[in-house]
């Protein structure tokens, strides 16, 4: 109980602050989330600045505090969602993966802020729902929706079309709602979600010449020949240069794929060109096309030479030129959001978190995507700041998850947890108490057999190991020594020398399932319902 007292003296004070009777800043914190969708911590600036600058998002951290082993739960786009907002795993928020429905009996963290005073707003992807609760204002888009002139789906007006760039939309929409709809009388939280830089990676225009031109650091792990792994990682559906489609995302037309002789990778590859591209204006496409018409001519007379490891290294930078320029697009958002609240004085009680919905695959053991339990998709950036209460600049290395934002936002407002939430608040690490706090995650990943074909696994992780159980059609088992092996390039399993950490990581492993109550059973579950409505075999 002492290591309690502290924070309990600092949100007594937080909170007893004096305050005039003219003043009508609420006492209790406002709550601004930023979320990107498959923004990888690689492409953040504050992490690593190989790939590309992000001085906005920066700021956060520099500001605050920039978590280093934040990592998620379950990392697909809707499940990861759902945790974030039920405070629970995915297989008690019955949200595994992106085909199930979210069970909207499920009481989440807005709905309580919401009703203990809270106004509530959310602008941009949500991806699953059309009518997200606790909410005063909401306008989200539907599905994964789309870069150029996107539908939303809004509480006031019904489905409506917005002409330009999805990141710009959302961002005018947040400072909209922020300038003329806020209560001044109010806290506020705000969730403002990016659908970039998800897949098909479409920048803005002002931003096609500058990522066009750009050449990128290629990583270590590019040409990975899965030799030190199991059948995981070799029978999955990622690599670069034999799944990534070549209209939809490497841009190159459908027309110039059947001159060239190049078959599509997916049904849908070049339908996602086609779609994404037909829906600009005339004046967009103009634009398109007058800047991607260098670089398709250039690609019609080197493809027929190129060796394989040519192709890939092309494909490579393709995609990092598309991925990177989306979120230039971000950040800039990012930016004039923050801009906003320091001048209007609001940032001086507001939390800012940025983060995503999980990590992704930058041309790492030569995949994209994310799924893996495997770092690049485990992973997440999480930059937090809050005045006077994080200190500007500081680090912290703890193992923190998706799991833990309910419990850390409803203890912010001073609202107490449902008993059924399963994270933790991140509040004493705000002001740097770490005693306690957990030292290792548990991660379950579901959607299998399903585009990518990354099989079902589940794992404990701490700072040291990595183990991992793949199951379903196969029955192995990984290890990794996070600090001997960070590239996580040989699987040390059977290796004798290992045998005692297998030995006490599988008992932890058993107990973490146990004390999150999931189980076997509830993986036969899964898999059963998962073949009566996807019609699988395998």
């Amino acid at each position: 109980m002492l290591r309690f007292i502290p924070i309990v003296i600092l949100i007594l004070a937080f909170f007893s602050c004096e305050e005039s009777k003219e003043e009508k800043t609420p006492t209790r914190p406002n709550i601004l989330f930023i979320m990107s969708d498959d923004h990888a911590y690689q492409a953040i600036s504050a992490y690593d600045d190989r790939l590309l600058k992000t001085p906005n998002i920066d700021r956060i951290a520099d500001e605050g505090m920039l978590f280093t082993n934040a990592c998620v739960t379950n990392s697909i786009c809707a499940p990861s969602r759902a945790v974030i907002l039920s405070g629970k795993h995915s297989h008690l928020n019955g949200k595994i993966d992106n085909i199930f429905p979210f069970d909207t009996t499920q009481i989440t963290f807005p709905q309580l802020l919401q009703a203990d005073g809270y106004q509530t707003a959310m602008f941009g992807k949500l991806h699953f729902g059309n009518n997200p609760k606790g909410f005063d204002q909401f306008k989200i888009l539907p599905g994964q929706g789309h870069y150029y002139n996107p539908h939303f789906i809004t509480k006031d007006s019904g489905r409506v079309q917005v002409q330009g760039y999805v990141t710009d939309i959302i961002t005018e929409m947040t400072l909209n709602w922020l300038k003329n709809e806020r209560k001044e009388e109010q806290p506020f939280f705000l969730m403002y979600l990016h659908k970039a830089p998800h897949r098909e990676w479409l920048p803005a225009k002002r931003h096609y010449t500058e990522f066009l031109n750009r050449e990128f650091p290629e990583p270590e792990t590019l040409f990975d020949d899965y030799s030190g792994r199991g059948r995981a990682a070799r029978e999955s559906e990622m690599n670069l240069l034999t799944h990534m489609n070549w209209a939809g995302d490497s841009k190159i037309p459908p027309e110039v794929m059947d001159e060239l002789g190049i078959p599509q990778t997916a049904k849908w590859d070049k339908n996602a060109y086609n779609n994404n591209l037909g829906r600009m204006d005339s004046v967009q496409r103009a634009d398109w096309d007058k800047m991607y018409a260098p670089m398709i001519e250039e690609f019609k007379k080197e493809y027929p030479g190129m060796t394989e490891e040519e192709k890939m290294k092309w494909r490579y930078q393709r995609y990092m030129q598309d991925y990177l320029g989306s979120i230039a697009s971000v950040d800039e958002g990012v930016g004039d959001v923050l801009d906003y609240l320091k001048e209007s004085g609001l940032d001086e009680n507001t939390i800012v978190v940025y983060t995503s919905d999980q990590g992704f695959y930058l041309g790492e053991h030569g995949w994209f995507d994310k799924r893996f339990i495997y770092n690049e998709s485990f992973k997440t950036p999480l930059l937090v700041k809050w005045p006077d209460v994080i200190k500007a600049g500081t680090k912290n290395n703890q193992m923190v998850q998706n799991l833990d934002f309910a419990q850390t936002f409803l203890e912010a407002a001073g609202i107490h947890a449902p008993s059924d939430m399963q994270g933790e608040s991140l509040i004493p690490l705000f002001i740097g108490d770490t005693e306690g706090f957990r030292d290792a995650v548990y991660y379950h990943y579901y959607e299998y057999p399903s585009v990518h074909m990354v099989k079902r696994h589940y794992g404990f992780v701490n700072e040291d190991y990595k183990l991992a159980h793949f199951y379903y059609d196969i029955d192995e088992w990984e290890l990794y020594d996070r600090k001997k092996d960070p590239n996580e390039m040989t699987n040390v399993y059977y290796d004798p020398a290992y045998a005692e950490i297998v030995k006490d990581l599988k008992v932890k492993l058993k107990e973490m399932r146990a004390y999150y109550k999931d189980s076997p059973e509830l993986d036969s579950m899964y898999i059963q319902k998962y073949k009566d409505v996807t019609r699988w075999d395998k």
